[in-house]
């Protein structure tokens, strides 16, 4: 958690959600790169037509956070695991590593974003409603004590201080009118859980199995969405009988892949920080910072 666990909450709502669906973020990623004239409510057409799940239509706000997820597939795969079946530990780690950036000093309010104190849980929201700036930071320094890199991350940060930074804003706007759109997501610290168009968010990926309701026996599986998200290598679909996960140690989606771009032969995307983007522009498409 720790290269997200200081970002607002909306949007670490929906990078939690998106990381179930591995393949689903490499269509989105591509998406925006064979479409880069599309801005603003052009752009959320465009997406609104798509049958990814929301919360990949959501990232697509934040083309830089989507490219940075593809980039590293392996890590992103292993955090939808994780959250899919211990979300609650999941949301627990980020209030552990909010304190930790606090206590150290380098976690406050900012022209950027708001930090809030609510009872024992550390809220994180953009200063000015409309606008989100997303923070960049090595998370080997800001939280007081070292971070080492998770296994064959590619690290996407390009600062060195224990300090936060942000690029250009992105403006959401255009987004309002999509149910997608940012303010359809949120997090639910007191009873640990993602929320979604004002519940509960469903996972509706098909590419990890609920490993504790398999094990108790009560297995409930999901209905499928669309296509869903492609079975993936090492698991069986939901609902069917045997379904064993390879011990290979990397237990994600994507197991053995550790950069997209590697995986998939094409490397047109450049370095796009979390600070900013590579689709600059007002509504969504802003970014500043390093490529």
């Amino acid at each position: 958690m720790a290269p997200i666990a200081l970002y607002p909450d909306a949007l670490l709502a929906q990078i939690l959600a998106a990381s179930a669906y591995p393949t689903q973020i490499v269509e989105a990623e591509r998406f925006l790169q064979q479409n880069p004239n599309l801005k603003d409510k052009e752009l959320g057409d465009a997406v609104n037509q798509q049958d990814w799940d929301p919360s990949v239509k959501a990232l697509t706000q934040f083309p830089s956070v989507l490219a940075n997820l593809d980039k590293d597939l392996s890590w992103t795969s292993e955090l939808g695991d994780a959250n899919y079946n211990q979300q609650a530990d999941v949301m627990a780690a980020v209030q552990v590593m909010r304190r930790k950036a606090e206590d150290a000093g380098h976690l406050q309010t900012t022209p950027q974003q708001t930090v809030a104190n609510q009872g024992t849980n550390v809220v994180i929201q953009p200063a000015n409603p409309e606008v989100v700036y997303v923070p960049e930071y090595n998370p080997d320094l800001i939280y007081g004590y070292p971070v080492g890199l998770w296994p064959g991350f590619y690290p996407w940060w390009g600062v060195g201080g224990p300090y936060l930074s942000f690029g250009v804003g992105f403006g959401i706007g255009p987004f309002f009118g999509f149910g997608w759109g940012w303010h359809g997501w949120g997090l639910d610290w007191y009873h640990r859980g993602l929320l979604y168009g004002g519940g509960p968010y469903g996972f509706r990926s098909r590419s990890f199995y609920d490993r504790n309701a398999y094990f108790h026996g009560n297995y409930r599986g999901y209905a499928p969405y669309g296509r869903g998200d492609r079975a993936a290598r090492g698991f069986a679909a939901p609902g069917r009988a045997g379904g064993y996960r390879a011990p290979a140690g990397r237990s994600g989606a994507f197991g053995g892949v550790s950069r997209g771009g590697e995986a998939r032969g094409y490397s047109s995307r450049g370095r796009a920080s979390f600070g900013g983007g590579g689709h600059v522009g007002g509504g969504g498409h802003g970014g500043g910072g390093r490529h």
